[in-house]
C-alpha cells in the first residue's frame, strides 16, 4: 500500500518547492513541532520532491522516481526511525537495513498510520553507523540521496561509540553535495546540542480544521483507525490540529484530561490543589508526556478564546489569549533540561493570575 497523501502544510510545501527550484535547500534540516502534525509525512513529501525527475507544484507522481518513492521502494530514499534493539550483539549495516525495511513494511500496511515509538525503541549506534555508511555510497538511481530520520530525539549517538557519533555529526555539518538529511522531532530539547547546532530548524505548525477534516475523511484513515460512531466534529476538536494524535488517541485523551486539571487548579482557591497537580506532572524523565500536556493546554485555551469571541466577551478572550502566551513560553522552557513539576507550578501561578 502506498503512503497516504500529505494533508495540509501548504506554506511549508511552497517554501520547500521554492528552495528546491533555486537549489537553495539546506543539506541538513530539522522539522520540529507538536506530536502528530505530520512531520515525517512532510519530510517524505520533501524527499519525493527532491528525487522527482520533473517536479512542478510538487512531486509529479508519474515519473519513475515518483512511482518508486510513493511505495518507499526508491533506492535513494532512506527512512530511519526508532526500532527495538536487535538481539545477538552488534548488528551490521545489512542487518539494520533489513530491520528498517521490515519496520517500513509494517507502517505501509496501514498507509503510513502508526503510533509513536514505544519506550524500548530508539535509534541505536548500529543504526547510526548504517546511516553514515549508506550516505557514503553513490546514489543508486538518481542524482541524489535523501535521508529522513524520524523521532531523531531517540538517537543514542554516543552510546559507547564516539566514532559513530562524530561521523554522524560530520555528516550533518557537511553533507555530500548529492545528499539531503531531514530530521524530525517533537522534542527538540531532547536532541543532543551538537546535533541542533548543525541543522537548520523549521517549525511545523498544527493543521487548520479543514485539513484535519480532510484527513479524517480519507477512506484509508477511516478504515484503519476505526472511529466507529464517534462524531467527526469531536474528533477534529480532540486532534487540535495534529490528527496523528488520534492514532493511539487514548494517550492524547489522557493529556487533555491532565490539561483540564491544570486549568481547574489555576482557579481553585486551595493552593494545595495547585501543588498536587504540579507534582502529578512527574519528574524530568516524563518530559514527553509533559510536552503533550502543554500542547493539550494550548488546544483547550484556543477553544476558550474562540468561545469568548463568539459570545462577544472581549475581556475573557483577552485573558485566554494571554494564557496561551504563557503556555507557549512554558513550551520553550520545556524544550530544555527542566523539571516538569517546577515548570508546572510556575505555569499554574501564571494562569491563576490571568483567571
Amino acid at each position: 500500500m502506498p503512503l497516504l497523501p500529505l494533508f495540509g502544510h501548504t506554506v511549508l510545501r511552497e517554501r520547500f518547492r521554492d528552495a528546491v527550484d533555486r537549489q537553495a535547500l539546506p543539506g541538513s534540516l530539522l522539522l520540529h513541532g507538536p506530536r502528530g502534525v505530520g512531520k515525517q509525512q512532510l519530510a517524505l513529501w520533501a524527499a519525493r520532491l527532491l528525487l522527482c525527475e520533473q517536479p512542478a507544484d510538487g512531486p509529479c507522481g508519474t515519473c519513475k522516481s515518483c512511482r518508486f518513492a510513493a511505495s518507499l521502494q526508491h533506492p535513494d530514499l532512506h527512512w530511519f526511525f526508532p526500532r527495538p534493539r536487535l538481539k545477538g550483539g552488534d548488528p551490521d549495516a545489512d542487518e539494520i537495513r533489513e530491520d528498517i525495511a521490515e519496520g517500513i513494511a509494517e507502517r505501509l500496511e496501514n498507509g503510513g498510520l502508526y503510533e509513536a515509538p514505544g519506550g524500548d525503541e530508539a535509534i541505536f549506534v548500529a543504526t547510526v553507523r548504517a546511516l553514515v555508511h549508506t550516505a557514503a555510497l553513490a546514489p543508486a538511481m538518481g542524482r541524489r540521496k535523501v535521508f529522513v530520520v524520524g523521532d531523531a530525539d531517540r538517537m543514542v549517538a554516543q552510546e559507547g561509540s564516539e566514532q559513530a557519533a562524530n561521523a554522524f555529526l560530520k555528516l550533518l555539518e557537511e553533507p555530500p553535495a548529492n545528499t539531503t538529511i531531514l530530521l524530525t522531532t517533537s522534542e527538540p530539547g531532547a536532541l543532543l546540542p551538537t546535533i541542533r547546532s548543525r541543522v537548520v530548524a523549521v517549525r511545523v505548525p498544527p493543521l487548520p480544521e479543514a485539513d484535519v477534516r480532510a484527513f479524517l475523511s480519507d477512506k484509508t484513515v477511516a478504515g484503519h483507525l476505526d472511529f466507529g460512531r464517534e462524531d467527526i466534529g469531536e474528533l477534529v476538536q480532540l486532534a487540535g490540529g495534529a490528527p496523528g494524535r488520534l492514532i493511539g488517541r487514548e494517550a492524547w485523551q489522557a493529556s487533555v484530561a491532565q490539561a483540564r486539571r491544570v486549568l481547574e487548579a489555576a482557579v481553585a482557591p486551595d493552593r494545595g490543589a495547585q501543588f498536587r497537580v504540579a507534582l502529578a506532572q512527574g519528574s524530568a524523565g516524563a518530559r514527553g508526556k509533559f510536552s503533550d500536556m502543554l500542547d493539550a493546554l494550548t488546544v483547550l485555551l484556543h477553544e476558550r478564546t474562540r468561545a469568548a469571541a463568539r459570545d462577544g466577551d472581549v475581556e475573557r478572550a483577552a485573558h485566554a489569549a494571554r494564557a496561551i502566551e504563557a503556555v507557549e513560553r512554558a513550551k520553550e522552557r520545556a524544550s530544555g533540561n527542566v523539571n516538569p513539576q517546577l515548570l508546572s507550578a510556575s505555569l499554574i501561578r501564571q494562569l491563576a493570575a490571568l483567571a
